[in-house]
């Protein structure tokens, strides 16, 4: 089974602009998720639709190409990106790997994880998750929570906190029960990434605003692997000061 690994990354943000080209030591942010994802895959793609972004992977003899600028997630330049890669270099793959370009600090072990799910060949969607050990983090509407069933199915993803406990405090929730937090990296067979970015956002998502719920609405199958590792995004420049003290990177 073939992969490709394609990394979102926009100039554009308002909490922190610019910072896929942020200097982490002596090497940009997009450099850093790029040189992991590359550890474990063959192929490996910065889509970009910013030309200092483009030059800047380019520098570092990085695979990148330009998408355009209206898309609504980094799922939706995924495909574009796909397409493109597929009509000019022509390289044939089987699975999308959607890595975030705002995680520097990303493990390859996460990666291999997730490619992991797609011997199973009814795996359509993957993604990871991460088991909570903080009790602040199930009340944390910034850190979704996902509930699964026996085959590591994705029944549910949501800002609240899932399942509710009943009959317990909800300072004694964590030790009554076994809350996970959505890891946000995707992977996509090629064919079902091109049927789930036709799709309309639908009412969870509306509600919500998370767009694996459109999948779900949808009957698509997401499958989830257990990391142990965190995901350490960066969304803003307090957030790289805080890796940065917290000995990122290794």
């Amino acid at each position: 089974m073939d992969f490709i690994g394609i990394i979102p990354a926009r100039y554009q943000s308002t909490r922190f602009p610019g910072k896929p080209l942020v200097l982490i030591k002596d090497k940009p942010m997009i450099q850093w998720v790029y040189e992991a994802a590359q550890r474990v895959l063959d192929e490996v793609y910065v889509a970009t639709d910013d030309e200092r972004i483009f030059d800047a992977v380019k520098k570092f003899n990085g695979n990148v190409v330009m998408t355009g600028t209206e898309h609504r997630s980094g799922t939706d330049r995924c495909r574009e990106a796909m397409e493109s890669i597929e009509k000019g270099p022509g390289i044939g793959f089987d699975v999308v790997v959607n890595i975030q370009g705002d995680e520097p600090f990303i493990e390859s072990k996460q990666i291999e994880v997730l490619m992991s799910c797609f011997v199973d060949e009814s795996t359509e969607i993957a993604t990871l998750v991460k088991a909570i050990d903080n009790e602040n983090d199930i009340f944390d509407i910034n850190k979704p929570k996902v509930v699964f069933d026996n085959t590591n199915r994705a029944l549910m993803f949501s800002r609240s906190p899932i399942p509710y406990v009943m009959k317990r405090k909800k300072e004694e929730w964590l030790l009554s029960h076994r809350f996970y937090r959505h890891i946000g990296i995707y992977a996509y067979r090629r064919e079902v990434l091109q049927k789930i970015t036709a799709l309309q956002p639908g009412k969870l998502e509306n509600a919500e605003s998370l767009e694996q719920l459109r999948w779900l609405e949808n009957g698509f199958n997401i499958r989830v692997m257990e990391t142990e590792y965190d995901s350490l995004g960066i969304d803003t420049p307090e957030d790289l000061q805080k890796a940065l003290k917290m000995g990122f990177p290794k």
